[in-house]
């Protein structure tokens, strides 16, 4: 995430998907990208019946950038 936004490179959209994070983007040619990080499968959400619960939210880049800026 951190090499995207120093390139300038324009995000498509971001998601949340409870199991993984995702952004996407395009590459020069114009192919679709997507980058994610999957969560340690002990953070992984599931339902009151203990089924895998994943779920498509916005991604909040804001968070996601200052975990990155704590890491540096």
């Amino acid at each position: 995430m951190r090499r995207v936004v120093a390139a300038g490179i324009e995000l498509e959209g971001a998601s949340d998907h409870g199991v993984s994070e995702a952004i996407y983007l395009r590459d020069p040619d114009g192919n679709g990208v997507e980058l994610y990080f999957d969560r340690p499968r002990e953070q992984w959400p599931h339902d009151a019946n203990g089924e895998l619960a994943m779920v498509t939210r916005p991604l909040n880049l804001d968070s996601l950038l200052d975990e990155l800026k704590e890491k540096v």
